[in-house]
């Protein structure tokens, strides 16, 4: 719980590392100082189950007995980035095309982050969507769990239909 709001700083920076299995991770300070320990009981309040390291990260953070700790995301944008990851199915669709395809709801049937990929299936529709750690990571996430609601930007690929964006379901909701 909040006890001083007056103690709550607006901060801006990167995620350093996050690590959904121990549960938290730290956010670098633009501005320099200590970093800016992010619980995953945070980053879930605001919808996501993970984040990439090197993402874009808006914080309130509050300076406790044990360090900074952030108790608000704001904002996450996925690590900067001036081209797509080199995936063949990807190599001929710019970022402007794939934000215009419709935001399509989904449910992570599985994900494997060592293998590097796994699937979802879209609502009303029998077939599951592939999803690339590479496409994962330039939406600015590290991690999907089985069930977890996200929003698919889908391309028919080679093999099938293939995620070319994912966002956590709450994050499509705000507008994003």
């Amino acid at each position: 719980m909040i006890q001083d709001q007056s103690a709550l700083r607006k901060v801006a920076g990167r995620v350093k590392w996050f690590d959904p299995t121990k549960g938290f991770g730290f956010v670098i300070d633009a501005e320099g100082g200590t970093d800016i320990l992010l619980h995953a009981n945070v980053l879930r309040n605001f919808g996501q189950g993970s984040v990439a390291d090197g993402a874009s990260i808006s914080v309130m953070a509050q300076v406790t007995p044990r360090g900074a700790q952030a108790v608000e995301v704001l904002e996450i944008l996925p690590p900067e980035s001036d081209r797509l990851a080199h995936i063949e199915d990807l190599d001929e669709t710019s970022l402007e095309a794939i934000a215009a395809l419709p935001l399509e709801p989904a449910r992570v049937k599985w994900f494997d982050k060592v293998k590097g990929f796994g699937f979802a299936n879209v609502f009303g529709r029998n077939e599951d969507v592939f999803i690339h750690i590479e496409v994962l990571r330039q939406s600015g996430l590290a991690d999907l769990g089985p069930g977890e609601a996200v929003a698919l930007r889908v391309i028919d690929g080679k093999r099938g239909r293939m995620a070319a964006q994912v966002l956590a379901w709450e994050v499509a909701v705000r507008g994003v």
